[in-house]
């Protein structure tokens, strides 16, 4: 009895082993992460620009009808130069009031009454833009603000760059593996993130006055594409 007893504990104390044996255990994570870099720099083939129109006038109506002359003449004057329709938006419209004082008494004298009228313009010949700001200064406009340039269609810059932040992240994993000691195996996580280009603010408006008499000087310069990428290699 005492011998059967003796076997039953050893058959037991074998399955727990081989139990115990065959336990799956997770292998630690092995990798490598990098940051790539992608720049391509554009030459710009466009411009937005927003042009307005300031009035002022004791007479609240004849602010107003001043004010949509000048713009009128303004909107006609940029179709005479080939401005599509469509390229021609208005932005915004306001009226508003400024108390007045008496400057000898500094008593309320009444109210100045202010009108803007501003029209959002997409230039597509930056050969014509310097003319073209000469022009509607020429025909009314008193405000020019935000001269924006951009390129229409960026979509091969775009994959350039991401192509050369790929390249960049790549140089960059082979480059710390080998100081390692290790080599690189397939990727494993790849994120990556654009930057919208860098626009030029350019020339500020506001007070009317005689138009100049030269077309004005405008330099479009280069926009950025900027791409990031992260990538997460496996390493062996």
């Amino acid at each position: 009895m005492r011998s059967k007893l003796i076997l039953l504990v050893l058959v037991l104390a074998l399955a727990l082993s081989a139990c115990s044996g065959s336990v799956a255990t997770t292998p630690p994570n092995h990798n490598i992460s990098v940051t790539g870099n992608g720049i391509v720099y554009l030459t710009p083939d466009i411009a937005y620009i927003y042009v307005g129109v300031h009035t002022e006038d004791p007479d609240i109506a004849q602010a107003v009808e001043r004010n949509n002359t000048q713009a009128q003449a303004v909107v006609d004057a940029l179709k005479n130069m080939g401005v599509a329709a469509v390229d021609i938006q208005t932005s915004s419209f306001s009226v508003y009031s400024s108390q007045q004082y008496d400057p000898m008494t500094n008593q309320p004298s009444g109210y100045s009454y202010m009108v803007d009228n501003t029209v959002y313009i997409t230039v597509r010949d930056l050969t014509t833009l310097g003319r073209l700001l000469n022009t509607v200064v020429s025909a009314g406009a008193n405000n020019i603000n935000s001269i924006q340039f951009d390129v229409a269609d960026k979509t091969a810059a775009q994959a350039e760059a991401r192509q050369k932040a790929m390249d960049a992240a790549a140089s960059l994993a082979q480059e710390l593996a080998g100081i390692a000691g290790v080599q690189l195996a397939e990727v494993q996580n790849i994120s990556y993130s654009d930057y919208s280009p860098s626009y030029y603010y350019g020339v500020g408006g506001g007070g009317g006055g005689k138009a100049p008499n030269a077309t004005v000087p405008i330099q479009p310069g280069q926009i950025q594409i900027s791409v990031s990428v992260s990538v997460t290699y496996g390493i062996k």
